[in-house]
């Protein structure tokens, strides 16, 4: 049987900004190399989603927060994204 070989992942947390909401949340990288940081994600056009873990979401409205283990950010809705300051 054919092995495949294991990438070593780490988590970045990220903040991105859709037209109604703030979202922070840690997105899976590989370590290094090939799709490493967080543009060459948001910029790889076979992906539609971005899946984050740990993840908070801010009515930008309202203020209200709610906190979700897991989410699926459509990247058609992301207006604004960066890597989140440590302590953010």
């Amino acid at each position: 049987m054919m092995q495949i070989p294991q990438v070593e992942q780490r988590r970045e947390r990220a903040v991105f900004e859709t037209d109604r909401h703030l979202i922070a949340g840690d997105v899976t990288l590989p370590r290094e190399g090939y799709a490493s940081r967080l543009s060459d994600a948001l910029n790889r056009d076979e992906i539609g989603f971005i899946p984050l873990t740990d993840v908070e979401i801010t009515t930008t409205s309202t203020g209200e927060v709610t906190r979700r283990e897991f989410i699926v950010l459509g990247k058609a809705h992301i207006k604004l994204a960066y890597p989140a300051e440590s302590g953010e």
